[in-house]
């Protein structure tokens, strides 16, 4: 079987047509990356710098045989330390619980607890499938208005982004972690992942299960009060 292969334009007029239509594709496919950046500037920095918050967010990042994924251990240790320094008052755990043996949220609380946060100051949400998602539901289903979140570096600028879009006034905490090859691979999902953000945030669509309002958050603030 003959395979016909695409042939470049012979003109110089057309070969001038294909490489614009190149760069202008790769200019598009950079914009949802480079609106992250601008978004953001500004509201990120370290566990150090974060703001005196009533509630921190922590986003869910994967377990292994039950227990908190490296990095979401990571972010579960940022989360305590903010605490046991009295820079936060609740923390929120956001993750997947869409079948009876996942349970990231209670695994994240579990966790906390033996890392000295109490658990009447801890909030599970058990449908954060998505990073919109959990924005979206922190803002309307658990009334939260701002929030220091924690993630990693090449995940933060998204979520802030995102629960800013959600009506959550957000500061992002990147924690540090060594670039292996889940880095890499996490890093590159976000150029890929900054394009549905920015539809998410330009459109703002219910989460995949929004529910009804719970008071989990403003209940937990108020026994610490």
């Amino acid at each position: 079987m003959k395979i016909h292969r695409p042939r470049l334009p012979r003109s110089r007029t057309g070969r001038r047509r294909l490489v614009q239509a190149v760069m202008a594709g790769c200019v598009l496919a950079l914009l949802p990356a480079t609106w992250l950046f601008v978004s953001t500037a500004g509201r990120l920095g370290t566990a150090a710098d974060a703001p005196r918050t009533d509630v921190a967010v922590v986003f869910g990042a994967g377990l292994w045989d039950g227990e908190p994924s490296p990095y979401l251990a990571h972010r579960l240790d940022a989360a305590a330390r903010l605490y046991r320094a009295g820079r936060i008052e609740v923390v929120l755990v956001t993750g997947d619980n869409s079948r009876r043996d996942y349970d990231e949220p209670d695994a994240m609380r579990t966790y906390l607890t033996r890392h000295g946060v109490p658990g009447a100051r801890i909030v599970s949400d058990y449908a954060g499938f998505a990073t919109w998602d959990s924005c979206a539901r922190a803002k309307r289903v658990f009334g939260v208005d701002r929030a220091v979140l924690i993630s990693q570096g090449f995940h933060i600028r998204r979520a802030v982004a995102l629960c800013e879009a959600a009506g959550v006034d957000a500061y992002g905490i990147g924690v540090a972690d060594k670039h292996d090859v889940t880095w890499y691979y996490g890093g590159t999902r976000e150029v890929f992942a900054a394009g549905k953000a920015a539809l998410d945030a330009l459109f703002r669509p219910d989460p995949h299960f929004l529910g009804p309002r719970e008071p989990g958050v403003r209940r937990a603030l108020a026994a610490g009060r």
